[in-house]
């Protein structure tokens, strides 16, 4: 079934990054599922260090799963299926390449596809429901992009492929408020900013804010701050990085090694 949620955590240099929120945040997704698993959240984050302790990787990508699982034979009812998680732990992920962002990356505003409405599918749980992202590559492909951020049904900017987004615009930061995920890297450039008396809020904003905009990033996980250079088929600002989203980019990494985020992962000898 494709009835599932997950989170993705990050080790970087032999630390989680901020795991007790992706801890929560998958709590949260399948108690608002109406799952039930067997393990305890401390039980699953025991087997999310033993997964990084075994593979030996100071920089993974590490992702918990659970879905509806194994329904009793002759019966539909979900309520009734055995719930399941995984979990496991991959070299780290980059969504856009490191030698990538040092140029920007190329962004498309789909036209064709609209984000799955929060009536149909709730964004802030995280899952796989990824129709329409993948029309929206597709898309992004078609017209000469690299990857894509989708509108709602009412043109409002929502978000791409696995990541929120942001743009510098009359001097504040933006990122869509509604229609996506609320992302752990979102989360955490949204406190950095506010330390370092950069303006920033949640907002509403329509494609023509987006063309507007002096500068323009993603962010996730998988790639952390990852700047936006061609949009469409424009140069956003002067077509290099921006330096507020270099700021927070090069602020973003810096964190991972702050004990308020960082949870060390204590290897075998020899590992």
């Amino acid at each position: 079934r494709s009835d599932v949620t997950y989170d993705v955590v990050a080790v970087w240099n032999g630390k989680f990054f901020r795991l007790d929120a992706h801890i929560a945040r998958f709590t949260s997704s399948w108690q608002r599922l109406r799952m039930a698993p067997a393990l305890s959240a401390s039980e699953m984050q025991d087997i999310l260090y033993e997964c990084v302790r075994r593979s030996g990787l100071r920089n993974a990508y590490v992702e918990m799963v659970l879905s509806r699982g194994v329904a009793p034979t002759g019966t539909r009812d979900p309520r009734h299926f055995d719930n399941r998680f995984y979990a496991y732990a991959i070299p780290y992920v980059w969504i856009v390449k490191p030698e990538d962002q040092d140029i920007g990356t190329h962004l498309v505003i789909c036209q064709e596809t609209i984000r799955i409405p929060p009536q149909a599918v709730d964004q802030t749980i995280k899952n796989f429901h990824w129709g329409d992202l993948v029309r929206g590559l597709f898309e992004a492909y078609d017209r000469g992009g690299t990857t894509a951020v989708l509108t709602d049904a009412d043109g409002y900017i929502t978000e791409g492929p696995g990541f929120n987004l942001f743009a510098y615009y009359q001097g504040c930061l933006l990122t869509p408020d509604s229609g996506v995920l609320e992302g752990i890297t979102r989360r955490t450039v949204l406190e950095l900013a506010e330390e370092m008396a950069i303006p920033a809020k949640m907002d509403r904003f329509r494609a023509d804010v987006l063309r507007a905009a002096d500068e323009i990033f993603l962010t996730s996980t998988a790639g952390g701050v990852m700047p936006v250079t061609v949009l469409d088929d424009q140069q956003v600002g002067n077509g290099k990085p921006g330096s507020v989203t270099m700021r927070l980019r090069q602020r973003y990494w810096d964190a991972h090694d702050e004990a308020r985020w960082a949870s060390p992962v204590d290897y075998p000898a020899g590992v």
